[in-house]
């Protein structure tokens, strides 16, 4: 019997960790072959691909990113090959069993919850005597009408075979990122969570865990993600994983953890500041709401008092980058709460803001209480929100405004000195200026346009031209300095009109050579020649005292020329900075 395995994972980068386990826990009776496939595959060529393969049963892991385009290949697979056996499992098809058997009448098999020992006995009962109603835990269509049998009892984790050890994976591992499961379920109850629905947490073997840690490592592997909905609910267990991995890991190697952060003890985060190396952990907080009303009724527990100062105390450790997690749409949450959120959170400059919208979820406690709080949502996946009692669609487009250039300015840090002086000196508030500038950046119509780096300079220039005109002097000379800090080499043609003339420069320039001092003790160790100079560095003209505002964030009106050194073997820009009047030259610049 040919088994295949297969997912449409969202990115190529992802490798599906529910495939592997399906796979190792199937051995040796039954040898499946894993094939993996994105969401933007054409599905002529997923179909084709898995024809060639000649399959009798195909396992297909679901999700809501990937539910509608699987269901366009099953239709397909089962058309040109009517006598395949199809089995559907994963979270998107754990619930509402009937209304997907119903649904997708090609599927044969679904398999509820969690699976490796489900879809094992499935594959037992397809090679042999066929006696479906044997196998706890699926659902089938039985003379015409939709049959679900009762689930088994939960898995004892630390029997569970490595899902890793496959020689196949091996040459994809410093390419992907690899999910790993230390324990299954959730200590809390938030109701818009599926993690909510299982009771209780159960562990994998420790030490079997580290071992497949070092495999992993040894084998190439760079991103390794951690999918425990609570990483740190147990402070010893993550004590002495983190203990573990600080002692073992290799160069080059990131952990990621999904950390609840209000009740980390101020001791761990220590315990990190003074011994993980930097770089080596990055943490994903799920903020939400600061909304305590909000909380209640989703049922969540959140302290974010105790969380604003984990979140602190790892930032000023300066090791470890924090991707902080918001959700647009909980109850009782209108724009202006959802405003104040934004700013609560966005006040803990985390490296990353993550802005999402509820989704609906199937089998949450929030969908099936909708209609408490008038929800309306998609219908189909991601079953994402378009609006409630307190918050219209459009509101929720006015945020989407918000996220889109977030993700686009704040999240992948190209105007970092920019925004935070926008921030703090010009908007009222960080929320304030991403809307405004997500609602004159969609007016404009570049939400459905591509962008360089400098259109993203260009685009903010001219909202600024239009909007907060006054701010334009300082803000233009932060967003020189941030453009350069993208620059591996020096750029032939800046967005920027130069303020300063060729003759202007080669004064400059002449100065500088007979007084590199001017620029400080660092430049002069340089020891750059007059061939140096025009060939790796670049002048501007900044009309702030840009050293003392980076030294103390005052605005002294000063005209300051900034001079940027291209290292000929990094590319990596040094800036230099020195008030024009102690330059000294023959005409007025």
């Amino acid at each position: 019997m040919k088994i295949v395995l297969s997912t449409l994972n969202a990115k190529y980068i992802h490798m599906n960790l529910a495939l592997r386990c399906l796979k190792s826990f199937a051995q040796p009776e039954f040898e499946a072959e894993i094939a993996e496939y994105t969401i933007k595959d054409p599905s002529m060529n997923i179909v084709s691909d898995l024809f060639s393969k000649k399959p009798d049963v195909i396992g297909f892991s679901c999700y809501i990113w990937n539910i509608e385009e699987t269901i366009t290949v099953i239709k397909m697979l089962k058309k040109i090959m009517p006598s395949v056996k199809i089995v559907l499992g994963g979270p998107e098809v754990s619930y509402d069993v009937i209304y997907w058997l119903e649904r997708i009448p090609e599927a044969d098999f679904i398999v509820i919850g969690e699976g490796e020992e489900t879809f094992k006995q499935l594959l037992v009962e397809l090679s042999g005597s066929m006696e479906i109603s044997n196998v706890p835990g699926i659902g089938y269509m039985k003379e015409g009408k939709p049959a679900i049998n009762p689930q088994r009892n939960k898995l004892d984790l630390r029997e569970l075979p490595s899902p890793f050890r496959f020689e196949e994976d091996i040459p994809h591992l410093s390419k992907r990122v690899i999910y790993i499961e230390t324990s299954r379920g959730c200590p809390f109850r938030c109701q818009f969570c599926l993690s909510s629905i299982e009771v209780g947490v159960r562990y994998f073997d420790r030490e079997k865990i580290k071992e497949d840690i070092r495999y992993l490592m040894n084998n190439g592997a760079k991103t390794i993600k951690f999918v425990d909905r609570t990483f740190n609910i147990s402070r010893s267990y993550a004590m002495e994983m983190f203990q573990f991995l600080i002692d073992e890991h290799l160069p080059g190697t990131v952990f990621q953890f999904e950390i609840t952060a209000d009740i980390m003890r101020p001791e761990v985060i220590e315990f990190l500041n003074q011994t993980a190396p930097a770089g080596l952990f990055r943490f994903e907080i799920g903020v939400q709401s600061t909304n305590d009303s909000t909380n209640e009724l989703v049922m969540r527990k959140q302290n974010f008092q105790k969380l604003t100062r984990t979140v602190s105390m790892v930032k000023d450790g300066g090791k470890i980058d924090q991707h902080l997690d918001l959700i647009a749409g909980l109850p009782e949450e209108d724009y202006h709460s959802f405003r104040k959120t934004f700013n609560d959170v966005f006040a803990l400059r985390a490296e990353e803001l993550q802005l999402g919208f509820l989704k609906m979820l199937r089998g949450t406690g929030l969908r099936i209480r909708a209609d408490e709080h008038q929800y309306i949502y998609m219908d189909h996946s991601p079953y994402e929100i378009l609006g409630n009692n307190v918050l219209s669609f459009d509101d929720i487009v006015r945020i989407k405004q918000v996220e889109d250039v977030l993700e686009k300015y704040w999240n992948d840090h190209r105007v970092d000195e920019t925004i935070e002086y926008l921030v703090t000196n010009v908007f009222e508030s960080p929320f304030d200026f991403f809307q405004a500038f997500g609602s004159y950046w969609d007016s404009q119509g570049w939400s459905r346009i591509g962008h360089q780096l400098e259109d993203l300079f260009k685009r903010l220039s001219l909202f600024l031209q239009e909007v907060y005109p006054s701010s334009l002097d300082v803000v233009e000379g932060l967003m020189m300095f941030d453009y350069i800090q993208n620059q591996k080499y020096k750029p032939r043609k800046p967005w920027w009109t130069h303020k300063l003339s060729k003759s202007e420069k080669s004064e400059i320039y002449q100065s500088i050579l007979s007084d590199p001092e001017i620029f400080g003790e660092e430049f002069m160790q340089l020891h750059l020649n007059e061939k140096d100079l025009y060939k790796h560095t670049m002048l501007e003209l900044v009309p702030f005292n840009a050293g003392k505002y980076f030294n103390t964030n005052e605005v002294e009106k000063e005209s300051t020329i900034m001079l940027v050194y291209f290292q000929p073997a990094s590319g990596k820009p040094t800036v230099y900075f020195a008030p024009l009047k102690e330059i000294k030259t023959t005409s007025a610049v």
